[in-house]
Formats: C-alpha cells, structure tokens, sequence
C-alpha cells in the first residue's frame, strides 16, 4: 500500500457535484493498493499514521499526532500512486490491484485508522471521478509505502 499523507486546514470530496465528505483541521490521505497488498500492511500504515507527529505544538515544532489535536481524516482511494512510468509516456496501472480486491482493502485500511484514532474516518467514493479539495497546511506532504518502511 502506498500513501501520499497531507496535513490540511480543510478537505473535501465532491462527487456529481455533491459534497460527498469534508473535513476540518486533520490530513487528507491519498491510499494506492497493489495486488499484492495484505490486511497486515493496512494495518503497520493505519499504527504509522496514527502515530505520525506532524502537527505543530505550543513552540510551533511537529511534535502532535492526529490524536492529539483531534484532527479529522479524509480517505481517497488512488489506484494511479502505482503507476509504472519507466517506459513511454503512457503509465501502466498493472500493478494496481482490481477493484475486487482493493475494495476490502480500502475499507479494512479505514477501519483500522478510525480504530487507531478512536473516531470516524470520512472517505471518498472508490473507483468514481472525484474532485479532491484541499488546503496543504505547512505544506506537509509525507509519502509513505508498506513495501519500504522506511
């Protein structure tokens, strides 16, 4: 699995031109599963992410997770995070994992994050065109792969 993690001030989804979530103060994740994602890697990023001090403190210094300043989450499924762009100019999704099994994924990846920060998680639709509103706080922006814990 692999995030693209912003610390946002707002965040919304719109989908038919309906507001389909929206969120305050929290982080708008970006989540790309590949077939060969495991319910053990929805659950090492939800622990990670929970745990991830990138809101400031007193001193203004990134030292307060999600959890701490009662942030909000918003999950946007992202099958393009695992574009293959090594040939051409056309990306391949190959690796991407089909709906069928990214599906269950994705909701099992929310569960867990809403169970690591005792609150829902907004979403979202998997697999509709969406518009992703967001204003980038710092800008933070972290990437973040289950394959490479870095």
């Amino acid at each position: 699995m692999r995030v693209v993690l912003q610390r946002v001030s707002s965040a919304s989804v719109i989908v038919n031109d309906q507001t389909v979530s929206a969120i305050g103060k929290g982080l708008l994740i970006l989540l790309g599963i590949e077939h060969e994602d495991q319910s053990e890697d929805a659950e090492w990023l939800a622990q990670k992410i929970a745990g991830m001090r990138i809101f400031s403190d007193a001193e203004n210094k990134m030292n307060l997770d999600i959890i701490e300043v009662a942030g909000e989450i918003i999950v946007v499924s992202q099958f393009t995070l695992h574009a293959a762009t090594k040939k051409g100019n056309r990306p391949s999704f190959i690796r991407a994992a089909r709906p069928e099994m990214a599906i269950p994924l994705y909701e099992y990846f929310m569960q867990q994050l809403s169970k690591q920060i005792e609150r829902p998680v907004q979403a979202g639709v998997f697999g509709a065109m969406m518009q992703v509103c967001l204003v980038n706080d710092g800008p933070v922006t972290i990437l973040m792969d289950s394959k490479n814990r870095e």
